[in-house]
């Protein structure tokens, strides 16, 4: 089911009346997110999501009690914060990608489950398929990450025809793999050498250390860019990434709009808040007693290309017209 058909899904039960939910008592719902409580993407998610509920009749303190757990940049908390979501026991839990989802399912096969961002909910065994999950989990998923980043390649050159190496800034506590999927032969086809940079270990504080060294050590060979996946580590630090690029003069590339806003260069993924009002939709039909099991999951096809000409003047790029007429957006 791709983009908006499950709104047709839905059909009657999300158009129902508000008052019929705020006629019922209180329910709770679990939140699991990939970030930290003070990131403002993070008040962007849940403020879209609950904005999307209040529409569909539920109201945070009214009749919605919401529980929060952030993991951030920490990935040794995730297990902790499920299990303390499930002891819970809310209605249903919404959680952001496929590291956070498998946590939950370890512990519940009983508590329904909406994910978002999520890449892979197959190979991740998240789900047993698309049009019919089974299990206890359903929802959003992205365009598969090969094709976007073969798509992140190709607009990469287009912005710096100059680039020969793209160091991949990858995660390798993620679930999916290998996480980086630079389709290989159209990296070759264009002339450039793609291999991963390490992010996402336990450093402590010395995390950022880390991310300044790497990025340090590959910016000291000419032609180089930067392609950053879209992992929490990145998320988390993508103001030292998007300094450290410029910094360093490395064209980059980004999974979203927010990398663009605050000084990166162009950002090509799926639109994540569009995936939080989605995610509503389900919430809200679990919540109103409907079965869970028929539920499909959902390909979230909402992208958005977006670039920043200030960073691109301060890199001495030049962005070709027909790039500019393809671009969503264009920051000044």
């Amino acid at each position: 089911m791709k983009g908006r058909d499950l709104i047709s899904f839905f059909g009657s039960v999300t158009a129902a009346r508000p008052t019929a939910a705020r006629a019922q008592k209180t329910r709770r719902v679990g939140v699991l997110l990939n970030l930290r409580e003070q990131d403002s993407e993070s008040k962007a998610y849940i403020g879209a999501f609950l904005k999307q509920l209040e529409e569909l009749g539920w109201k945070a303190d009214t009749n919605l009690q919401l529980d929060c757990r952030w993991i951030g940049d920490d990935a040794s908390h995730i297990h902790k914060h499920a299990a303390e979501l499930v002891a819970l026991a809310p209605d249903v839990i919404l959680a952001a990608d496929a590291s956070r989802v498998g946590a939950l399912q370890q512990m519940t096969h009983t508590i329904p489950i909406v994910f978002v961002q999520v890449v892979d909910p197959i190979g991740t065994r998240i789900v047993k398929s698309l049009a019919h999950p089974g299990g206890n989990a359903t929802g959003l998923t992205n365009l598969s990450e090969l094709e976007i980043s073969g798509k992140l390649l190709e607009l990469l050159k287009q912005i710096a025809p100059e680039t020969k190496r793209a160091a991949v800034l990858r995660d390798p506590n993620v679930a999916w793999a290998p996480n980086w999927p630079i389709p290989l032969v159209l990296a070759r086809s264009v002339g450039v050498v793609v291999s991963p940079l390490e992010l996402g270990f336990d450093l402590g504080s010395g995390y950022a250390s880390h991310i300044e060294d790497s990025i340090i050590e590959f910016a000291e060979k000419p032609n180089g860019a930067l392609i950053v996946l879209p992992t929490s580590f990145a998320i988390a630090y993508r103001k030292l990434i998007i300094s450290l690029a410029n910094r360093h003069r490395l064209p980059a590339i980004y999974p979203s709009r927010y990398f663009v806003t605050d000084g990166g260069l162009i950002s090509y993924g799926p639109d994540a808040v569009d995936q939080y009002q989605l995610a509503a939709g389900y919430v809200d039909f679990i919540l109103k007693g409907k079965k869970f099991a028929h539920l499909p999951v959902q390909l979230s096809t909402k992208v958005a290309l977006v670039i920043n000409l200030k960073t691109a003047r301060s890199l001495d790029l030049t962005v070709p017209p027909t790039l500019l007429a393809s671009t969503n957006e264009v920051i000044e």
